[in-house]
């Protein structure tokens, strides 16, 4: 038998909330899977589990944003809240990359694409970014590049 996809894990596991009366949990899934069911309306057909990936790594995105906020204005306590809803949905989503493993790739592209300098930057991200589509951070792959560019130098 297949494994269950991403989609019948998020609402087995808010059923599973909502059995234990954990509204915060609860609330966190059915929000996400609001998210995934608008998805899949805008793509006509049920949600792979890439698609469905992706929603919920563009929750974990806006959450990351919201805890920026709250820090700023001092709201520990929002912040502390939004990075446990973060821990939740990163349980859902397959290991990331090691950052060691973009490392190299990324100074596998700039040596084969001729990377000089931090113009090269949109050249070597491109490069790079379809390797890890949906495995790794954009703003850690982005970082990376920046510093192996610099050190070019």
């Amino acid at each position: 038998m297949d494994a269950p996809s991403l989609g019948e894990r998020l609402r087995a596991a808010m059923n599973e909330a909502r059995k234990q009366r954990d509204q915060a949990r609860t609330l966190l899934l059915s929000t996400i899977l609001s998210d995934l069911k608008n998805r899949e309306l805008e793509l006509n057909h049920p949600a792979s589990d890439d698609e469905a990936a992706e929603v919920v790594r563009r929750g974990i995105k806006r959450r990351r944003e919201s805890v920026d906020v709250y820090e700023k204005a001092g709201r520990s306590d929002r912040a502390a809240t939004e990075s446990a809803e973060i821990k939740i949905l990163e349980s859902f989503l397959p290991a990331g990359v090691p950052p060691e493993e973009i490392r190299a790739a990324v100074r596998e592209a700039i040596a084969s694409g001729g990377g000089e300098g931090a113009k090269d930057m949109g050249k070597i991200m491109g490069a790079v970014m379809p390797r890890f589509k949906g495995r790794a951070d954009g703003k850690l792959v982005n970082q990376i590049v920046r510093e192996e560019l610099a050190a070019i130098k």
